[in-house]
């Protein structure tokens, strides 16, 4: 039996939610802790989110860890949040493919220390047959440079004869893309009562309902998932058109 309540229970889930997970320091700075420490949490957060993704039978759930701008924070905290992608990696990678969860990063992360890069590369080639929640992890992104290189690769194309001008379509460059094979979001949550996207999945979003929820990351439950997404089934989702 589901434990949606009522009104989530009536619709099925959004087929793809994404997440930009804010407030990590804002929660540890209003208990006296170090950032770090919020950050620990939020890791707490994403683990608890990941398992009422399943359990709601979402299929795709993107989660926006590290972020291009991020490297402008100081290095301590950069080291300390490198430390804990490694820490969930090693950690829950057993549990996630045991649960069925498949495992896929969007972003440069091949520019991340090495050691990162083999773990996430495990990560992706252990679960890439699995069935169940595709987990996508955002690290290293920003949907700006996204769409650039995906451009600089269709012009190239182009230049060499493989592609003709008219070739280039929305569907075309979306393969281009780091979500190639994904659908685009049906839903965008902000954390922290920030309203913005903050160069997240720009292109894909075009169509996504955004709620954005004064929770902090790391108090972010279930019953926050549950709340979003029946706020999402409130929406009369028109994709442009009207509704007369």
């Amino acid at each position: 039996m589901s434990n949606l309540s009522p009104e989530a229970d009536r619709q099925p889930p959004p087929t793809h939610v994404a997440i930009i997970m804010d407030g990590n320091g804002r929660w540890a700075k209003a208990r006296g802790l170090p950032r770090v420490a919020g950050h620990q949490r939020g890791v707490d957060a994403l683990r608890g989110v990941v398992e009422a993704g399943q359990e709601m039978e979402i299929d795709f759930l993107t989660l926006y860890a590290f972020s291009s701008e991020n490297w402008k924070r100081p290095p301590t905290e950069v080291d300390d949040l490198m430390g804990l992608l490694r820490l969930y990696l090693r950690r829950e990678m057993r549990e996630l493919h045991r649960n069925g969860v498949r495992i896929r990063f969007i972003g440069e992360w091949q520019e991340l220390a090495p050691d990162i890069v083999k773990l996430i590369e495990d990560a992706e080639r252990t679960t890439a047959e699995n069935k169940g929640l595709t987990l996508i992890i955002a690290v290293n992104y920003g949907s700006h440079r996204e769409i650039v290189e995906a451009s600089r690769r269709i012009a190239a194309a182009v230049a060499q004869g493989a592609m003709n001008l008219a070739d280039i379509d929305e569907a075309n460059f979306a393969r281009h893309l780091h979500t190639d094979g994904i659908p685009d979001p049906d839903l965008v949550i902000r954390t922290s009562g920030e309203q913005r996207l903050s160069n997240f999945l720009l292109w894909q979003a075009g169509y996504a309902e955004l709620v954005f929820m004064d929770v902090l990351w790391p108090d972010f439950t279930k019953k926050s998932l549950e709340q979003a997404v029946e706020e999402f089934h409130r929406r009369e989702r028109r994709y442009g058109a009207s509704t007369s």
